[in-house]
């Protein structure tokens, strides 16, 4: 099966079963490693990655199901020059410990902010289920605050 859909901005076509987990798709075809493996079963969070801006765990999802649709991956999420908020955020607040999770973290909370661009700890521990063996979630929670924050600088101020 073909499927056509872009990643990180630029258009992609993979010829491919389309059941295969994207995850797989992402990593072994595309060779962005960036986006990590963890429990296969779509519950640690490891894996996840935006489809049209949603956040979606990668390893239980149907590559079939991003045909002409967006994906952006941690390698598309923003540069080193010009690091996305939440990315600055985790290096200010030096959330990873051994940084396996980190990119699945980033990415749930990058969809967070999408549409909560100030939340509470409630919502982030409604939101963000992902699993972190080092247990470095005070440290996102953290980071998770300051991203806000950084994004809100960087928003152009409208005058009223």
């Amino acid at each position: 099966m073909k499927i056509a859909f872009k990643i990180n901005g630029r258009p992609e076509s993979v010829e491919i079963e389309g059941n295969t987990p994207l995850l797989w798709v992402v990593r072994d075809v595309l060779d962005l490693k960036g986006t990590k493996f963890g429990c296969g079963k779509a519950a640690c969070g490891a894996c996840t990655l935006h489809v049209d801006r949603e956040a979606v765990r990668s390893c239980s999802y149907p590559v079939k199901f991003v045909e002409g649709k967006e994906v952006t991956t941690i390698e598309g999420l923003g540069k080193e020059e010009g690091p996305h908020p939440v990315q600055q955020a985790w290096v200010e607040e030096i959330v990873p410990q051994c940084g396996y999770c980190q990119p699945g973290f980033m990415m749930a909370t990058a969809a967070l902010l999408d549409k909560n661009p100030n939340p509470t700890d409630e919502d982030i521990d409604n939101t963000i289920s992902n699993v972190c063996r080092c247990a470095t979630y005070y440290r996102m929670r953290k980071a998770i605050h300051r991203a806000a924050e950084i994004q809100k600088e960087n928003t152009p101020k409208t005058e009223e």
